[in-house]
């Protein structure tokens, strides 16, 4: 699939290098994504191929003929999907749990991806198959997918700027006395890779990152509160690790939980729901973002999967008991 753009550069931007003047000239593409297309020769000044480092005059012609081929080896699957909004441009979609989001080492298929593809096939054209932001294979919930390059790129500069609105709800194991913020530096663990953490100074660790969490009560339990979660940044396993830092786990996480807990006086009913949730109680409840094409301000809710709520019933009336 490939298309022409042209533009002339305007004579202000006398004396800029190529590559800056293509992020101010043609803001729907990444930075990064321009700078392959320059380095490729797909973007021409004046029917000449330049580097990043080439200062412009003002006035050049800039031609760009993009071609956007296949950006992996992935099948496409005959996976249901639970659609909640499409259009030309973007797809929501409600993740049910043990389902995972893009192919990795040990799940090369039968992931949301494959089912993707089936769905929509050109999206194997675009980077991740359109793929914004990610959940965990047991967390349920809203995620959207962009249909096109541009409106992928428009998807995550939001994500990066915060503008995302995302709403999760989560079951901890606790007694709460009320909300709170978690703002720590954040990074993979020092020996279990496969883990992230939070950590209280730099120190020697590399690439550490801001995480920042906001929590409100929605209900309390006897031992259980239900969360009402919000993301400012969106790091691999934010919620869980940072809940599990404040030493209300979430229940079920396998990773970051902490041992089983029942209320005093539980009921054989409870007890075994308890024991037979095997994955962690979090859902995104919310996802609220400015439509890429339209610009309206647009936001879905979606209740959690039947299994955690029947575990809320069943934790509220031994409450009530």
């Amino acid at each position: 699939m490939s298309n022409i753009q042209s533009s002339t550069i305007p004579y202000e931007m006398h004396g800029k290098r190529i590559d800056q003047v293509l992020v101010d000239l043609f803001p729907d593409y990444s930075r990064s994504r321009l700078q392959s297309w320059l380095k490729n020769g797909d973007i021409t000044v004046d029917n000449k191929a330049v580097k990043a480092k080439y200062k412009v005059l003002g006035g050049e012609l800039i031609r760009m003929q993009l071609t956007l081929e296949p950006e992996g080896e992935w099948l496409a699957e005959n996976i249901p999907l639970d659609i909640k909004f499409e259009d030309d441009y973007i797809i929501v979609v409600n993740k049910p749990a043990n389902l995972v989001v893009h192919p990795a080492v040990g799940n090369y298929t039968g992931t949301m991806l494959n089912a993707l593809l089936y769905h929509c096939p050109e999206l194997i054209n675009i980077p991740r198959a359109g793929i914004v932001h990610r959940l965990d294979k047991d967390t349920t919930g809203l995620l959207v997918i962009a249909k096109t390059l541009i409106t992928q790129t428009h998807l995550v500069n939001q994500l990066q700027e915060r503008a995302f609105e995302r709403e999760y709800e989560a079951l901890v194991v606790g007694e709460l006395s009320g909300g709170a913020t978690i703002d720590t530096l954040y990074g993979r663990h020092p020996t279990h890779r496969t883990k992230m953490s939070v950590f209280r100074t730099p120190n020697n660790h590399k690439n550490l990152k801001t995480a920042i969490t906001h929590y409100q009560i929605s209900q309390r339990y006897s031992i259980h509160t239900r969360l009402k979660v919000n993301l400012e940044t969106g790091r691999t396993h934010q919620i869980r690790v940072h809940l599990a830092y404040k030493k209300i786990p979430i229940v079920g996480d396998k990773a970051y939980g902490g041992r089983l807990k029942y209320p005093s006086g539980s009921s054989e009913q409870l007890i075994s729901a308890l024991e037979q949730f095997n994955r962690q109680a979090l859902h995104a409840r919310k996802l609220g973002f400015e439509h890429p094409v339209t610009h309206q301000w647009m936001s879905w809710e979606q209740e959690a999967p039947e299994d955690l709520q029947n575990l809320y019933k069943l934790l509220l009336a031994h409450k009530n008991q």
